[in-house]
């Protein structure tokens, strides 16, 4: 009898992350992530208890990996609005050029759970307030130097990109190019 075969339980995660990501909660069955992980099914509940327990770990390692890039981008020096611009862009673009177009995970998670799974809206609310966050403090940047008028409501404006930024992402799941993205984009960043 051979060894059973081993598996990094981090990289089951990434892997089940891409699956819950491509069809959803809810269509994910066990077999397709048995056959992702290239595990038995024991072996996923050994190691990972249930569905949805691979599911909160695999959200989880959305929000880490995913979620930070847009930080990143953020974070980085020079004018705010040109920061802006270059991160909703960003999204834009990568949510354009992924075939199965995904869009957010977190946002897709919120449309089918949030209604019925207090763990995943926690969690995703928790990344959007995150999100939220560091868009209010780059609109406090550029109140400080000048950029954004110091008084408008950063709070207010956070709120608005944050929901500029789930509108982009619910688009791209249908848009036939990046027409109507650029015209948001263009509207929100016109308004600051």
């Amino acid at each position: 009898m051979g060894r059973p075969k081993q598996f990094d339980p981090q990289d089951a995660v990434e892997q089940a992350m891409q699956v819950f990501w491509r069809k959803g909660y809810g269509a994910t069955t066990p077999q397709d992530l048995v056959d992702a992980l290239g595990i038995g099914k024991g072996s996923l509940y050994n190691a990972f208890g249930s569905k949805h327990a691979l599911f909160e770990q695999a959200l989880r390692r959305y929000r880490d990996s995913q979620s930070l890039l847009l930080m990143e981008m953020l974070e980085e020096p020079g004018p705010v609005k040109e920061r802006l611009r270059k991160a909703l862009w960003f999204l834009v673009e990568t949510d354009l050029a992924d075939p199965d177009r995904r869009g957010c995970m977190a946002v897709n998670a919120a449309a089918e759970l949030a209604a019925t799974d207090e763990t995943a809206a926690g969690l995703v609310r928790r990344m959007l307030d995150r999100t939220e966050g560091a868009f209010r403090a780059l609109v406090e940047e550029g109140q400080r130097t000048g950029e954004i008028d110091a008084g408008r409501d950063a709070r207010a404006i956070g709120s608005l990109l944050l929901n500029t930024v789930v509108g982009l992402r619910l688009l791209a799941r249908v848009a036939e190019g990046p027409d109507r993205q650029s015209r948001v984009i263009n509207a929100v960043l016109d308004t600051l």
